[in-house]
């Protein structure tokens, strides 16, 4: 009998519910901590999630890409604040010391050049702070380099295309 992600119960049936950006199968007591996935009802044998794009401008470009006539009452979830936003790199702080001592500019000329305080630059550098979006898109046109993480070897390691196939014993490597 599966179990609840999030709570542990065993129940006959689970819920698939988008959590804080996670996906998970949860009893029907938990999914009021997050927003249902519901599945698309498709004639054909498609997928069992919700594949909707979430870069169209409008909401009426895509429902004329869903199955057979089904107009009214869209199946497809709420989006969350976690489906746009971009992850900044874990070495931001490098990037952004190593463009700027590259050009020869201190930081409190870099920070005149952006119309920013010096204290902020400092701070981006000792990566005490995030930049926020605004600070973000000014350093990298100011210092032409990217502060969004790109995927790494490393992560495509993890996405095997079979989802609940992989375990911990798959990846851990044990010192004997």
């Amino acid at each position: 009998m599966p179990q609840c992600e999030m709570c542990g119960a065993e129940q006959a049936s689970l819920t698939t519910t988008k959590v804080e950006g996670a996906e998970l199968e949860l009893c029907s007591s938990c999914t009021d901590f997050g927003t249902e996935v519901r599945d698309e009802s498709t004639g054909s044998g498609g997928s069992k999630y919700s594949t909707s794009s979430s870069t169209g401008k409008s909401s009426s470009s895509s429902s004329s890409s869903g199955a057979g006539g089904s107009s009214g009452g869209s199946t497809r979830r709420r989006r969350d604040m976690f489906d746009d936003m971009d992850e900044i790199a874990t070495d931001y702080d490098d990037r952004i010391r190593n463009a700027r001592e590259s050009r020869g500019l201190s930081q409190e000329e870099l920070a005149d050049q952006l119309n920013e305080k010096a204290s902020l630059i400092r701070k981006l550098e000792r990566g005490d702070t995030l930049p926020t979006d605004d600070v973000q898109r000014k350093l990298e046109s100011a210092l032409d380099i990217s502060l969004i993480e790109g995927e790494s070897v490393e992560d495509a390691d993890w996405d095997s295309g079979d989802s609940g196939t992989m375990t911990l014993g798959d990846v851990v490597k044990r010192k004997d």
